[in-house]
C-alpha cells in the first residue's frame, strides 16, 4: 500500500455503500423517495459494518423530481436521529453526485466532520403509474408551496422551446451530430458505434442485481426503430436515452481511516478518494462556441488523467456518464481509449435505469464494490444539464499522498473556448447547417426537423423543417452523408419561425 503523509484523521475513506430497488406488485404499496433513503443509508451502515449512522456529521442528498418535499434533507436526518452540522438538498444535476462525494472527502480531510452520507433515490415509477391510475400514495404529503427547480426550458431561447429543442431527448442530438462530422463519420458509422457501445452498458446492466432492465440487448436491437424501440429524437430510439421510470435509491458512508480502523472496518473494505475536477458551460447552450466537443468535459477529464500519469488506461474500471450516446464517445476519445471501451461498472442510464440527478450515486456504490474485488483504481465520470456540468473523481484502493482542496479547472475550459455566434429568431437567406435533430411522435412519425444554422452573417439560429418537406428530411437524415454543413435557404413562416429547405 501506497504510504501517505496526510495524518489518519484526515485520510477519507468510503466505507458502506447501500442501494435498493422497488418493485411493487400494487402501487400503493411503493416506498416514497425518503424511505428510499433511509433504508439505503442503512444498508451501507451494514455493508460498513460498524454503527455510524449516529455520528454523521456531514448529509448531501441529491435533488429528486419524482415527489416535492418541504427540506427533505431535514425530514431525512430527523428519521436519522442526527443532527449534522452540514445538512444539504442539492440542485438539479446528474454530476452533483460525484461532487457531493467529491466535497464530503474534502471536508473530512479538513477536519469539518467524522462521518459523511451522499444519498439519492427517486421513485419515478410508482409516481407516474399513481398519477395516471388516479391512486392517492400514502406518502408524506406532496409540498405544493415548494416551487419545482428550474430545469431546461428556464435557461433557453424562446425560439428553442416553440422548436420543441429544450429537453436533453432532443439537444444532446446536436452534440451527436456535430461530433460525428468532426471525427469524420458518416451516421450510419456513428450509429454503428453508438449501438455497440450501448450493447456493453446492457451488459453489465443483464448480471447487476440493482439493474432495472436486466438483459444483454444486441447493437442492432438497441439502433433499429421498432414497435417496442420507436424513434425519439434522431439519431435516438428509445433504447438508446435515458429510462427515468424507476424506483431506485443509494447512499455512501464515507469517515477518515482513524475512525473506520478504530470501528473495527478491515482496510480491505476501504476506498479511498484521491482528488477530482470540476467545471462548466453555460446553462444556455446557444452561448457555446460550437458542439463537436465539450470544453469543460475535456478539462475535466485531462485533470483526471493526470492524477494517474496522464493515461486515461491508468484507470482499471471507469464510469463514463450514459444519458446519451454521444456522452461517452466523446469521453472515451478524450481519455484515449479504443471503441472497444468498458465504459461502465454499473449498466448504463438506460438498462440499469436512470433515477434522473442520482445515477451516479449508485455507479459510485457499483464501483466500491469492483475496488473491493480486485481492481485497483477507478474514474467516475458525472455530468449535468445539457453537456453542462462536469465532474470526475478517481478512487483507489491505495491512499493518497495528498488531497488537493482545490476542484476547479473552469479556467483551462475557458482557455479552449472561441467566441460564441450571436443568436438570431429571425433569418433569411442561405443557412449552413450546423447540426442537426428531428422529432418523432409516438407512432414514430416525424413531428419536424430542426435544423441548427449559421447563417450568411455567421449568426446562429434554429429553424423548422416541417414533415411535408420529405426531400430535405430524407438529405439531413441521410445514413451515407453528414447533414452538417450542407447548404440550404432559411424563410419565415407564417408563425414567425425559421424554416430551411435545402439547396
Amino acid at each position: 500500500m501506497t504510504a501517505s503523509t496526510l495524518p489518519p484523521d484526515r485520510i477519507p475513506v468510503i466505507v458502506g455503500v447501500g442501494e435498493i430497488v422497488d418493485r411493487p406488485k400494487d402501487i400503493g404499496d411503493g416506498l416514497e423517495p425518503l424511505t428510499l433513503l433511509e433504508q439505503a443509508i442503512r444498508r451501507a451502515e451494514n455493508d460498513a459494518g460498524a454503527k455510524l449512522i449516529h455520528d454523521i456529521g456531514s448529509l448531501d442528498v441529491v435533488n429528486f423530481l419524482s415527489w416535492r418535499y418541504r427540506d427533505p434533507e431535514q425530514l431525512l436526518a430527523q428519521r436519522l436521529g442526527v443532527t449534522p452540522a452540514h445538512c444539504h438538498y442539492g440542485p438539479v444535476g446528474g454530476e452533483s453526485p460525484i461532487r457531493f462525494l467529491h466535497e464530503a472527502a474534502l471536508r473530512i480531510a479538513r477536519g469539518e466532520c467524522e462521518v459523511a452520507v451522499v444519498c439519492g433515490a427517486e421513485a419515478q415509477s410508482t409516481a407516474t403509474k399513481a398519477d395516471r391510475a388516479g391512486v392517492p400514495l400514502p406518502w408524506t404529503p406532496f409540498a405544493h408551496d415548494v416551487e419545482e427547480p428550474k430545469r431546461g426550458a428556464a435557461f433557453q431561447k424562446p425560439l428553442a422551446v416553440k422548436l420543441g429543442v429544450f429537453r436533453p431527448v432532443s439537444v444532446y442530438p446536436f452534440y451527436e451530430v456535430a461530433s460525428a462530422a468532426k471525427w469524420g463519420q458518416t451516421p450510419r458509422q456513428a450509429l454503428a458505434e453508438s449501438g455497440e457501445l450501448w450493447s456493453r452498458f446492457s451488459a453489465v446492466a443483464a448480471y447487476n442485481p440493482n439493474a432495472w432492465l436486466k438483459r444483454h440487448f444486441a447493437p442492432e436491437e438497441i439502433t433499429t426503430p421498432s414497435a417496442d424501440n420507436r424513434p425519439i429524437a434522431w439519431p435516438y430510439t428509445k433504447l438508446m436515452v435515458a429510462n427515468p421510470m424507476v424506483n431506485m435509491g443509494a447512499a455512501l458512508i464515507l469517515t477518515s481511516l482513524a475512525k473506520a480502523r478504530a470501528a473495527g472496518i478491515a482496510d480491505s473494505r476501504m476506498i479511498y478518494p484521491l482528488g477530482g475536477a470540476a467545471a462548466e458551460d453555460p446553462r444556455d447552450y446557444f452561448t457555446r462556441d460550437q458542439f463537436a466537443e465539450s470544453h469543460p468535459q475535456n478539462a475535466v477529464l485531462r485533470a483526471a488523467m493526470n492524477m494517474v500519469g496522464g493515461n486515461g488506461a491508468a484507470f482499471d474500471v471507469i464510469e463514463l456518464y450514459s444519458c446519451f450516446p454521444c456522452v461517452p464517445k466523446m469521453a472515451r476519445r478524450i481519455l484515449g481509449l479504443g471503441a472497444d471501451v468498458e465504459p461502465t461498472v454499473t449498466g448504463g442510464l438506460t438498462f440499469f435505469g436512470a433515477p434522473l440527478n442520482t445515477y451516479m450515486t449508485h455507479a459510485a456504490c457499483a464501483m466500491v464494490r469492483r475496488l473491493r474485488g480486485g481492481a485497483r483504481r477507478g474514474l467516475l465520470y458525472g455530468q449535468g444539464g445539457f453537456v453542462t456540468k462536469h465532474h470526475a473523481l478517481v478512487i483507489s484502493r491505495e491512499p493518497p499522498s495528498s488531497l488537493s482542496q482545490e476542484a476547479s479547472v473552469q479556467a483551462e475550459a475557458d482557455r479552449h473556448r472561441a467566441a460564441a455566434p450571436a443568436f438570431v429568431s429571425e433569418a433569411g437567406g442561405g443557412g449552413r447547417v450546423e447540426s442537426f435533430t428531428a422529432l418523432f411522435d409516438r407512432n414514430g412519425e416525424v413531428e419536424h426537423g430542426v435544423a441548427m444554422l449559421r447563417t450568411e452573417q455567421d449568426t446562429r439560429t434554429l429553424a423548422r423543417v416541417p414533415a411535408q418537406d420529405a426531400a430535405t428530411l430524407a438529405r439531413l437524415m441521410d445514413q451515407d452523408r453528414t447533414p452538417v454543413g450542407a447548404l440550404g435557404k432559411i424563410t419565415m413562416a407564417a408563425d414567425g419561425v425559421p424554416e430551411w429547405r435545402t439547396n
